[in-house]
């Protein structure tokens, strides 16, 4: 449910069960649900006061919005009306909110009065989202459904979401104990993010509530209630959806590493029509190295930036653990490297951007612990990993077409990719660039630096996952350490002083490590990533057709699943996973937007 109101104190449960075995809010009083006819309300009130599900038929996409996730009950009413009735193309898209998150364990005790909806409920408190303030997605592929949960007032949560709802269930606590979310700001956004001809539903018949959605643009009338509730209310735009839906674009996707193998599963995720091209094949770049670290960047600020990089850590993390033996290895040390850092990493590990537990500040011993030998103070990230890159571009890739392209050329309908050789290789609607520096050349535009980066592997030798101002990582090969960072190189080929840099590096943060490491027997691969000037990756669309995910520097491994999701979403037109604030962030559009600004013109 939202409110305004504190959250309890983490050792204390948002719902608490009374005397009669009712699921209550300690924070309110007011009951979740009515154990005895909680669910045939769900369906009464909501399902069948939103015209479900008479109204996805023939639907492809289709969209539920809710104001009260709590104990996921309506959630369940849907998803179990949805699998009897799902159109066979259906996809059923959901986004709910809740201020106050309870645990899966109080839930499952609360739900469990319905045993009917038992494999529903295992489902979805096998991915139920955590308590991090923000954007929570949880898959249910099986279902042809996805959940995107926002930990957040409704407002905030509402001034976020990209998505236009069909349906909406207004499901807050009653309007006399939880005012605050049933206010006049808070349905005015419920009505923006309505679709044409999408309706809405809610228990309560409050004057304030009838009053609020009128003055929003919306029809409003009272039902028959359900139970001892005399009356019930929907609402509803009077316009119509459109009569047909477009139909899924053909996309290309240019580039054979991360960023290309999320972006093709978040594509085929969706039912679209994928071809993937690259001139060397899969992970030829940074990607084809033997592991790779999945961490966020550290942020104080604990701003938008910050919470990009925790959601962006969660959603790597649940995509990842589901690809067998891409996971290596689970927790990174990051050493303090500077005297403010500690300050810095307590401030940060104590932050609701990241779910509880997840950052610990480590003392000496417990860093020495984790690293073998002697180190200072850290931040344990537990949530962060270690990944084997090859075990995520072969189950995401799927076929690499091998080709060195040379334009990308505007048809009559989309667009057309050219060799160099002239000759036209693929047609259709849609390309998303995902070749690193190379994007360059097929888009002149981007603001791409090339940056160069060599990693050591020294077989024999292991070590946990610890970063500093370079990092040591395990994999199947051995012990990878480095790397170096040389802007405006794009050289490829192995350097052996590049080697003895890289072991310098390791010796300033681990000496007995480094100490063990025979340089002459040192392996290792080159590649060349790539930046933008502020350092932030490039998601979202560049005009008509035309895509990019790049410039995703040495955190591909964590960003690359969450923006690849954000710009399929905004190539098919279905609700993204991230913020607004977030997605301006990644927007290519933002230097040519602030160079405007600073010319003093208006931005677009």
């Amino acid at each position: 449910m939202t409110s305004t109101r504190p959250d309890p104190s983490p050792d204390e449960s948002p719902l608490i069960l009374d005397a009669q075995g009712q699921p209550r809010s300690r924070l309110y009083g007011d009951v979740y649900f009515s154990t005895e006819d909680g669910l045939a309300e769900s369906r009464a009130v909501f399902l069948q006061g939103c015209g479900l599900p008479e109204r996805w038929a023939e639907r492809r996409d289709f969209t539920v919005a809710e104001l009260g996730f709590g104990t996921g009950l309506n959630i369940l009413a849907l998803l179990d009306l949805w699998r009897r009735t799902r159109p066979a193309a259906g996809r059923l898209h959901i986004f709910t909110i809740e201020a106050h998150p309870i645990e899966a364990h109080a839930a499952a005790q609360a739900l469990s009065a319905w045993p009917e909806l038992a494999a529903l409920q295992e489902r979805l408190l096998g991915r139920w989202p955590g308590r991090r303030r923000g954007f929570h997605r949880v898959d249910l592929a099986d279902l042809h459904a996805c959940l995107d949960v926002a930990v957040m007032e409704a407002g905030p949560a509402l001034a976020g979401w990209s998505g236009q709802a069909d349906a909406w269930f207004l499901d807050g606590f009653s309007p006399a104990v939880n005012p605050q979310m049933w206010r006049g700001e808070v349905l005015e956004k419920v009505a923006a993010r309505t679709a044409p001809g999408g309706r809405l539903a809610t228990f309560t018949v409050a004057g304030a509530v009838r009053r609020g959605l009128q003055e929003a643009g919306l029809e409003v009338a009272k039902r028959p209630g359900h139970g001892r509730k005399r009356e019930r209310l929907e609402a509803w735009r009077s316009d119509s959806p459109a009569a047909t839906e477009a139909p899924r674009p053909r996309v290309a996707v240019i580039g054979a590493g991360i960023a290309g193998a999320a972006m093709a599963r978040a594509l085929r995720a969706l039912d679209v029509d994928v071809q993937v091209f690259d001139a060397q094949g899969a992970g030829a770049g940074a990607s084809g190295n033997p592991a790779a670290l999945v961490t966020p960047r550290l942020d104080a600020a604990l701003g938008a930036l910050a919470g990009l990089f925790a959601q962006a850590l969660d959603r790597a993390n649940a995509l990842y653990g589901e690809v067998p033996g891409a996971i290596l290895s689970r927790g990174v040390l990051q050493l303090a490297q500077q005297s403010r850092d500690p300050e810095r990493f307590a401030k940060i590990a104590a932050a609701d951007l990241f779910e509880p537990g997840a950052l610990t500040l480590h003392d000496a011993m417990q860093s020495t612990a984790w690293a073998g030998e002697p180190a200072g103070t850290g931040l344990m990230q537990h949530a962060a990993c270690v990944v084997r890159p090859s075990a995520v571009l072969e189950a995401w890739l799927g076929p690499v077409s091998i080709a060195d392209l040379g334009e990308i050329e505007a048809t009559d309908g989309g667009w057309a990719l050219t060799t160099t050789d002239g000759a036209v290789c693929w047609q259709g609607e849609a390309v998303v660039v995902c070749a690193g520096h190379g994007a360059v050349r097929l888009v002149e535009s981007l603001p791409l630096q090339a940056v160069r980066g060599q990693i050591s592997v020294a077989a024999d030798l292991t070590s946990s996952g610890v970063a500093w101002g370079g990092y040591a990582a395990p994999s199947p090969e051995g012990l990878v350490f480095g790397a170096t960072h040389d802007r405006e190189d794009t050289d490829s080929g192995l350097r052996p002083g590049d080697h003895q840099r890289n072991l310098e590096t390791l010796a300033t943060a681990l000496p007995d490590l480094a100490a063990q490491v025979h340089a002459a027997s040192l392996s290792g691969r080159a590649s060349v990533r790539a930046v933008t000037p502020d350092r932030l990756p490039l998601a979202g669309g560049m005009g008509n057709g035309v895509y990019v995910l790049g410039g995703l520097g040495s955190r591909g491994f964590c960003l690359a699943p969450l923006l690849a999701e954000h710009v399929a979403a905004a190539i098919t037109g279905v609700p993204s996973p991230l913020p607004a604030d977030m997605a301006a962030l990644v927007d290519p559009d933002r230097f040519r937007q602030r160079a405007l600004r600073r010319a003093g013109g208006r931005p677009e």
